[in-house]
């Protein structure tokens, strides 16, 4: 019977990167997905900021950037005229490394991160679906089924279910998937197109009840078309084409289709499981939260659930944690995710609310109100932090404690451009960190030194202030670069007791 420390099921975004996490902390690890290979076609587009961040912890973020496509702006369409152009560039520069919206097609993405897993030592086992699973006291036993029918018992310390929407282990488990689906159906369509002014930006059209979003991704005259069909037609989505879905608001934007190079249609819910883990099984990604894809949330939701989590099962697994640690993961993802759905509930309702005084607000008031506000850099940088998810924060995790300054344990740690050091490329590495703004005390040094912590002390400058950081205050990060212990003393007996209080036993 085969044996590894982590099983995961699904191999799209979410699975690969808990994968690629996991394999790079030293953490065995089987990847299976009942697919025959990577997605060939791609719903999800924009990779956020926070992503980004996290990805320069397998030297990825550079990568993902140069095959990415920076989109320069947003430009907004009633009726066929165009009402305002919002500029997406630089929107982030005080907030992050990464203050663009990127655009990089989910199957690229895949792709990608398939090939780095590789460059690891793990292949990905297509065609190897999960039937069933049991749990006992210190494993998990999974019954895989291989493509020529073979079936095989695979015994697992823990179980990931990454496999999606209409997940398998969900269903197992017993956990609830609370929410609804929208009656819309979406389609999205990979189009050749010409007349589209500004080439190279993003458009959203509306026309009475009908909308569209046409993203450019860097390839001369190809583009991403995401829009509704409302009528009838939507009843029978198998037999729809192209020609089938509305073109007012396609229309509107004065452009033309020249060639279709695929096309598909969804239907979009809105939802969050009972339990992100159960026993020795945690869910991820679409298996445990979707929602619609108003802002480009959810792969990079579905992201961020795999490093949060990958920390500590490496920590568990490896003896270094109590198996409580893994308790957090719930905590601190499902917060978020149903504040998350919350959010693009709303956004998604009012896109596609029918009515005459819906479609007045949307052609009429929409534009001229985001046209105005986004003047505003205070607006500018609001919008950012928001739709990038950094301003994600687990201030009510049990792992987060403290406050210095105007940062707190939970939050992500603010950049400081303002010095003579990138304070974030320490955070390159997949580990405890302390961080001093200022001068650390000797103590705390020594403390560091004797415990195999990295102290990294930068010289204070006022715009350390301005961001809210404390001087000389000690602030503990995470393996996931999160804020774990914010302490305005800078003591080191804080440190030992923040380690002693969560049974975290650091490596020799």
């Amino acid at each position: 019977m085969a044996q590894t420390d982590v099983l995961i099921v699904g191999a799209g975004p979410t699975g690969l990167v808990l994968a690629l996490w996991l394999t790079r902390q030293g953490v065995c690890v089987r990847v299976v997905d009942k697919s025959s290979g990577p997605g060939e076609a791609s719903r999800a587009m924009a990779v956020q900021a926070r992503t980004l961040e996290l990805y320069r912890q397998l030297d990825m973020a550079e990568a993902v950037i140069d095959a990415g496509y920076k989109t320069p702006a947003m430009n907004m369409w009633a009726r066929g005229h165009h009402r305002a152009r919002i500029p997406l560039v630089d929107a982030g520069r005080e907030v992050c490394a990464y203050p663009f919206v990127l655009i990089y097609p989910q199957d690229c993405h895949e792709r990608l991160l398939v090939q780095k897993l590789q460059s690891f030592g793990v292949d990905v086992e297509w065609q190897t679906e999960l039937l069933a699973f049991e749990e006992g006291d210190s494993h998990v036993s999974a019954l895989l089924k291989h493509a020529d029918g073979r079936e095989e018992r695979c015994t697992a310390a823990y179980l990931a279910g990454c496999d999606g929407a209409r997940s398998l282990i969900r269903h197992q488990i017993g956990s609830g998937f609370e929410g609804g689906t929208y009656k819309q159906l979406f389609y999205v369509a990979d189009v050749r197109v010409t007349g589209v002014e500004p080439a190279g930006e993003a458009h959203i059209a509306f026309d009475k009840s009908d909308f569209v979003l046409l993203l450019c991704y860097g390839e001369k005259d190809q583009y991403r078309l995401i829009g509704t069909v409302r009528d009838e037609r939507a009843e029978h989505p198998e037999h729809l084409t192209f020609t089938d879905v509305g073109h007012d608001a396609i229309n509107g934007l004065n452009l033309q289709i020249n060639d279709v190079n695929w096309f598909s249609t969804y239907r979009v819910h809105h939802r969050v499981t009972d339990h992100f883990r159960r026993g020795r099984a945690f869910l991820l990604g679409d298996a445990a939260h979707v929602h619609s894809p108003a802002g480009g949330q959810g792969m990079n939701t579905g992201i961020l659930d795999a490093i949060n989590l990958a920390w500590k099962l490496a920590a568990v697994v490896k003896g270094r944690a109590p198996d409580t640690l893994l308790d957090s993961y719930q905590i601190e993802r499902q917060a978020f995710a149903r504040t998350l759905v919350e959010t693009t509930d709303k956004l998604f309702t009012f896109v596609t609310a029918q009515g005459g005084f819906a479609d007045f607000v949307r052609t009429r008031i929409a534009p001229i109100f985001a046209s105005v506000a986004y003047k505003s850099e205070n607006v500018r940088e609001y919008l950012f932090r928001v739709v990038s998810q950094t301003t994600l924060n687990y201030h009510d995790s049990p792992l987060s404690q403290g406050k210095a300054g105007e940062v707190q344990g939970g939050d992500r740690l603010p950049w400081l451009p303002g010095g003579t050091t990138d304070n974030y490329a320490s955070l390159a590495a997949i580990q405890w960190q302390v961080h001093v703004y200022g001068e650390a005390k000797a103590e705390l040094s020594r403390w560091c030194t004797k415990h195999g912590i990295a102290l990294h002390v930068f010289a204070w400058a006022h715009a350390y202030e301005k961001a809210g950081v404390a001087r000389n205050a000690t602030y503990l990060l995470r393996p996931d670069t999160y804020v774990a212990l914010a302490d305005p003393e800078g003591e080191a007996s804080t440190l030992s007791r923040y380690f002693e209080q969560h049974g975290v036993v650091l490596p020799p």
